[in-house]
Order: C-alpha cells, then structure tokens, then sequence
C-alpha cells in the first residue's frame, strides 16, 4: 500500500527499532556459555499486528506444546503496531535470522513472508483470503506449498451478522458496513451477496487508512445509516476502540468479526473465538518443528464461535436487546 502513514505511526515504529536495538545490546551482554547454547536452538519467527490476547495465546501455545523461550528455542517477535511500512523488513529479518518457521498472524505478513522466502515454512492466520483461489495451496486438505494454518473464508459470516443485528435492533433497514479496501475486497463481496432479511439494504464504506475512519462515519451519519457491520483487517482490528467510540459517539449500533469489539465499547460481535485460533496456530509450528511438513498439514477453518453483546452499551444506545439473543449470548458485558 502506497498511502502515507500517519507520524504517530513512524514515531511509533522508530521507537520500536530502538526497542529492537537495546534487545540487541542486552543480547550482547548475555553470557558466553548461555549464548552459545541457545545458539543450538531452533527459532521462531512471528510477526504480529500489535501486542493482544491473540498474540499471548500464540506464546502460551508454544509453552504448551513445551517451547520455552531461551531454553529450547528462541522467539524472534516482530509487532507493526497498525502500520504496514515494516512488515517486508520484518520478514526479511526473519529470513536473515534463518527461523526454523514464520508464523504470521496477517495476510499482509503472509505475504510479506512468501515474498521473502519460498524455503521457511510458514503458518498463517488469515481472516480475509481463500488460501486455494489465491494460489497458496493446492487444496485445504493438502496445501502442497509452504503455507498452511488457518483461514476464515466463510461468505456466509456477513449475513449471519447482519441477521443478529436486525435481531438486536428490528427497525434497521439501512446498514453500512465499513471496510478495508487494501485487503477486504473479497470478504465484502461476499457480504453483500449473502442472503440477509428482506428490506435491509447496504451502505459501502471503504477505508484504506486510519485518516478514513472519521470520514467514513460522516458518511455513514449523512446517509442516515441505522447500523453498521464492521469487517475485519489488520487495520481496522488495531483501531477498534476508535470505531467502538465512534459508533457510540454517532449513536450507530454495530456489529463486528472481533469478539474483543465489544469489550472496548461496541455493541456487538459474531465471530470466530481468535485466542483459540492462536492457540492452534502454535500447535502447527510445534509440529513442524517436530518434522511435520507445512504441505501436508490441512488448512483448517475456526471451530468455534462466539456471540459478545454489551449491554452497557446497548442501555447508552437506548436499545432493549431481546431476552432471547441475550440467552444465546456466550458473553454478555454489563
């Protein structure tokens, strides 16, 4: 993406570097002999949008499998922190380094990663691609190529959501949905051609930056949107209390893939439980660090599902949420 970054944002990533540089110095500094004996070790490459429960679920993971970091491997963590310029440094970082493995939490850090290297296995997780269509795998059940993990890529999803929402609010007829235009073409198609309840008609919203999201809004208010169903990316994931305060500021009940929405304010979320998807994620590189190979590990889909309503929101939106979605909730923020 060609778009310009805004200064927090390479003040945030020239801080990280000199973050990244007095790790070095302390790396230096480490005895001899417990040096030499990581330098057995096999390493691990990840690189992740910003620090969360997602990524923790993704160390917690390794631990499990009984990967712990300086002992019998070594973690090599790479954080964008909402920003796309260092992604295709970090990867090659991590090729330079020679990792055993590359887990990438992103498509644009699967992509930065396949770029980089066609030797390195890499596990992604993916919310917005079809791993087969876009020719990283052969099929799910046998990727035949570097790459495997787990992606969404359930075109159903939007509908499901905009049917919760309209469960949640009856009266909306006109929803926008807010989008990455970068990333989330596909998923947004697939949205909007996704059976949904009559009378209810959608608004696109595209964004490509952060400076969008704001502009977005308006539009959506000035249209005289009744709701929104917010789609995922990298981007949108790391702005979340942004649109979370924006929808309440704009009095706009919402619905998003990230069950982490609602508890940074918005109203709702339908999506895939993303620290067990982590979890699992390790458990991939555990086994190719085992001897497993990346193309004969089946692409797997999200398992599980959650439903997250906050109530308290709901209440400041003047909403009553039918007793009925409340007890299909599997988390209810009061």
């Amino acid at each position: 993406m060609n778009d310009p970054q805004p200064e927090g944002h390479m003040a945030s990533y020239i801080g990280r570097r000199k973050f990244l540089a007095t790790l070095g110095s302390a790396a230096a500094a480490r005895p001899l002999a417990s040096r030499a004996q990581q330098g057995n070790v096999p390493r691990i490459g990840s690189i992740h949008t910003t620090r969360s429960e997602n990524a923790e679920a993704f160390f917690q993971g390794l631990r499990e499998a009984g990967y712990v970091d300086g002992q019998n491997v070594m973690l090599e963590t790479r954080y964008s922190e909402g920003t796309l310029d260092p992604v295709d440094e970090f990867a090659r970082e991590l090729v330079a380094l020679k990792c055993s493995v590359i887990f990438a939490s992103n498509p644009y850090a699967i992509r930065a990663a396949m770029k980089a290297t066609n030797v390195i296995p890499i596990v992604g997780v993916d919310l917005e691609d079809d791993p087969v269509a876009n020719g990283w795998a052969q099929n799910l059940a046998r990727p035949g190529r570097k790459v495997t993990g787990l992606f969404l890529d359930l075109p159903e999803l939007g509908g499901k959501q905009i049917e919760l929402l309209r469960e949640a609010v009856p009266m909306i007829s006109r929803l926008a949905v807010l989008w990455d235009a970068t990333i989330g073409s596909v998923q947004f198609h697939a949205t909007e051609m996704s059976p949904r309840p009559a009378g209810i008609t959608l608004q696109s919203l595209p964004i490509r930056r952060v400076e969008d999201i704001n502009e977005a809004f308006d539009h959506a208010v000035r249209e005289q949107a009744h709701g929104m169903v917010v789609l995922s990316s990298p981007l949108i994931f790391y702005q979340r209390s942004q649109i979370a305060d924006l929808a309440r500021n704009t009095r706009l009940p919402t619905i998003s893939l990230f069950t982490v929405f609602p508890k940074v304010g918005g109203l709702m979320a339908y999506g895939p439980h993303f620290p067990s998807m982590f979890t699992r994620a390790a458990q991939y590189v555990a086994r190719i660090l085992a001897g497993a190979k990346p193309e004969e590990l089946p692409i797997e889909r999200p398992s599980k599902f959650e439903l997250v309503i906050n109530l308290k929101t709901a209440k400041a939106l003047g909403l009553d949420v039918p007793p009925t979605l409340l007890a299909r909730a599997d988390e209810v923020i009061e």
